[in-house]
């Protein structure tokens, strides 16, 4: 297949590092195009990218310029407070409601299991027609929260992000895998400090990432309980 003109990958990179802080790698960028007709109109050429990239790994598929990373330092406790200036593009990878008991988060899992998510104080049914980032933001409006966020970078490092306020989109319904830019975020003690200032929701799902998370997530809840209950009954 022959690939688009050359000036139109260049317009593609300019286009997705503008309007969404995202920067894929030369590799990524070359490889996508050669699976797109010389034809494709151009807004359909964008969101054909936009779509892969929210759906790809960010550490096989974005570039890792430190500009673009989290700080090498991140985890260091030792620093009191720092701004990450960014944007930085990061991914989910677990997130846990910490209002809620271990219980109330295992019943809010089956509840989405369920097709069912919370908009107030009202069970809703999500059909599988509503797109996810409705479901997100259905989950994320249903009173819970704070939550405590597990991110990753394009370089791998890893870090805890807390929800300081709402966040449109945020919530125990959110697909792991979904990416998300932090710009100008505080940092305190090695953890990011998120708000609707300084983060914003791009979307996306990396589908094994996300089935496994469901698999696994309830049982590490329950396990989690168990072992509070023998470490209960043995100080009794």
């Amino acid at each position: 297949m022959t690939s688009p003109p050359s000036h139109l990958t260049t317009h593609l990179l300019t286009q997705l590092s503008t309007t969404k802080n995202l920067h894929p790698t030369p590799q990524w960028l070359t490889a996508f195009m050669t699976t797109q007709k010389p034809t494709t109109p151009f807004p359909a050429l964008t969101q054909t990218a936009l779509f892969r990239l929210l759906s790809s790994d960010i550490s096989t598929s974005l570039s890792t310029d430190p500009q673009t990373c989290l700080p090498t330092d991140i985890h260091n406790v030792n620093v009191k407070e720092r701004r990450l200036p960014g944007p930085t593009v990061l991914q989910l990878l677990g997130i846990e409601d910490m209002s809620k008991s271990r219980w109330e988060q295992i019943e809010a899992i089956e509840a989405l299991e369920r097709g069912e998510g919370t908009k107030g104080r009202e069970i809703i049914r999500v059909t599988a027609t509503e797109d996810e980032n409705n479901e997100s933001e259905m989950v994320g409006k249903g009173g819970g929260g704070p939550h405590k966020l597990s991110l990753q970078d394009a370089r791998g490092n890893c870090v805890y992000g807390v929800e300081l306020m709402d966040i449109k989109g945020v919530g125990l319904g959110m697909s792991i895998g979904c990416k998300m830019v932090v710009k100008n975020a505080v940092v305190a003690r090695g953890v990011v400090l998120m708000e609707p200032s300084n983060t914003t929701i791009l979307g996306g799902k990396i589908e094994g990432l996300h089935k496994a998370w469901k698999e696994n997530r309830k049982a590490e809840l329950k396990a989690a309980i168990e072992a509070a209950e023998r470490s209960a009954r043995s100080n009794v």
